[in-house]
């Protein structure tokens, strides 16, 4: 006898207990997001304080990363199963013991074997909120929610080098583990006393996606794994990368078929024949994609043009991430009258992405922090306005039975996401550098060459000389050699804003052509499925 997904229990009034609760998965869902950014940030401090090599401490974030994105595919099935109340303060109560013991760990392997485990359980919690909102939200508020899971992908990324600066120069690395107790502590209080608790449905276990389990976690890991240290070991060229992804495609390929004949998957792919739940899920890739890869191009200029710390321009990042407790609520609201379509906040948030791009491909090496406050700024108004819009529609043709389903496929994406296009920039930067490096090498020889022709006395002449009347060049090459570095990082940034131009503009007319008119949560029309 087969075991049929059943409806959920009946709905809960919203009243200010079930409110906290909710706030507790927000902050749960928020302090993982932080964790990951924050451990990635300060790895060079952490390297240094337990004696880790650069290319052994690349897999405590390797490591991590393919954990967390693993644990949002499957984390909606067990909080079903489990409850969601049970399942979260599980999660949130081994996501504090792990971060309690991994500063005092000092053997290597052991301190990336329980960072792993500590991404299973960090990736646990963000799918939680959007299953939260999504069940418990009275149509009103729903947006608002929708809200609070924007600031995962928003708030927290843009908060994280500001904290790591803080615990790393100001504290002690071993807080940048820590930092998590606290948090989780309230998370453990909120939950327990806000969030109903659920009956345990584990006749769901004779149903049990084990194949899709092991064979999508399987497939995924490794391709993050292959994403993440593909440009520190030369992708292609390296047996390890090329056995990874490999490996994946096909592992990853199998899951795809299991899953559309699975009676109990953990994605429901059918649901993407829904025209706006497909729209969601690219949009919500590009829009990662522009926005991280956005945020951290004046990172990189600062650090490897000016040489900062982080602690110097965590500021900088710190105004995309906290205009957005306002501006996302604002957004929500705006969402909410029903004359306004999602579609044309959605093309309003990519223009002004567009045009942060625009002004960011004007960088020079003259540049200043003063330089990017206005491209700052139109990303913190843009992010929301496009990510809430993607929210919005998407979940509109989901029906509650099937939030499981939804918060799955979103948070993997989103997951995944965020973790190719800080790799695929990254390659991509590199690349060009390279490129215009060797452009700026041979401009430069040939310029040399045609100088010193006609004499190279002359030449040898207005070099300095030192003073027992030797030439001395190593001081002029040092600079030259510096200068030409310079120039080719601004140049491949300048490219890297021209391409996040060109994926704006492919979501731009995804947004023209795929997804329809939707409406607000608390109307009566129903959105077309």
């Amino acid at each position: 006898m087969s075991v049929q997904p059943t409806s959920p229990p009946a709905p809960h009034p919203f009243t200010l207990r079930l409110a906290l609760g909710l706030v507790g998965v927000l902050i749960a869902a928020l302090t993982s997001g932080l964790n990951d950014r924050v451990t990635d940030i300060a790895l060079e401090d952490i390297r240094a304080a337990l004696g880790i090599s650069y290319d052994l401490g690349s897999w405590i974030t390797s490591g991590y990363q393919a954990a967390e994105v693993s644990a949002m595919m499957i984390a909606p099935w067990f909080a079903v199963t489990f409850s969601l109340r049970r399942f979260t303060l599980t999660v949130c109560t081994g996501f504090m013991l792990v971060g309690i013991l991994l500063p005092l760990t000092h053997n290597p392997s052991l301190f990336i074997a329980l960072r792993v485990l500590q991404g299973v359980f960090g990736g646990a919690m963000p799918p939680m909120l959007m299953t939260v909102a999504l069940r418990f939200l009275p149509p009103p508020y729903k947006l608002y929610g929708l809200g609070g899971y924007a600031l995962t992908a928003t708030f927290g990324p843009n908060l994280a080098a500001s904290l790591a600066a803080f615990w790393t120069d100001d504290v002690s690395w071993m807080f940048v583990f820590w930092q998590v107790v606290p948090p989780m502590l309230i998370v453990m209080l909120l939950l327990g006393w806000g969030i109903p608790q659920d009956p345990l449905r584990l006749e769901r276990f004779k149903q049990i996606d084990l194949f899709g389990m092991v064979t999508g976690c399987a497939g995924m890991s490794l391709l993050i794994l292959a994403l993440t240290q593909g440009e520190r070991l030369d992708w292609l060229s390296s047996p390890l990368i090329l056995g990874l992804m490999l490996t994946s495609a096909p592992l990853l390929l199998v899951f795809f078929i299991n899953e559309w004949f699975h009676p109990l998957p953990l994605f429901k792919l059918q649901m993407l024949e829904r025209r706006n739940l497909s729209h969601g899920l690219l949009g919500l890739a590009g829009v990662l994609f522009i926005s991280l890869a956005g945020s951290s191009l004046p990172s990189a200029y600062f650090a490897q043009v000016d040489g900062f710390r982080t602690l110097q321009f965590a500021p900088l990042a710190l105004t995309i991430g906290l205009p957005q407790l306002l501006i996302a609520p604002l957004v929500a609201a705006l969402l909410n009258l029903r004359w306004i379509d999602c579609r044309w906040m959605l093309a309003a948030g990519v223009a002004l992405m567009m045009i942060s791009c625009l002004m960011g491909m004007q960088i020079t090496t003259d540049w200043a922090r003063q330089n990017f406050w206005s491209i700052q700024i139109l990303q913190a108004f843009g992010q929301p306005m496009v990510i809430l819009p993607i929210l919005m529609s998407a979940t509109s043709v989901v029906a509650p039975p099937e939030g499981p389903f939804a918060s799955a496929m979103f948070n993997t994406v989103r997951g995944f996401s965020s973790i190719a296009s800080g790799s695929l920039v990254g390659w991509f930067l590199s690349h060009r550098e390279q490129f215009h490096s060797n452009i700026l090498v041979n401009s430069a020889a040939n310029r040399s060459w045609l100088l010193s022709a006609p004499s190279s006395s002359a030449a040898s002449q207005s070099q300095p000389l030192l003073p027992d009347g030797s030439v001395s060049s190593s001081e002029n090459l040092s600079g030259f050699a510096t200068l030409l570095k310079h120039q080719a990082t601004v140049l491949s940034l300048s490219d890297g804003w021209l391409l996040l131009i060109g994926l704006s503009l492919v979501m731009l007319l995804l947004t023209a052509w795929l997804p329809r008119r939707v409406w607000p949560p608390q109307t009566l029309i129903q959105p077309p499925r």
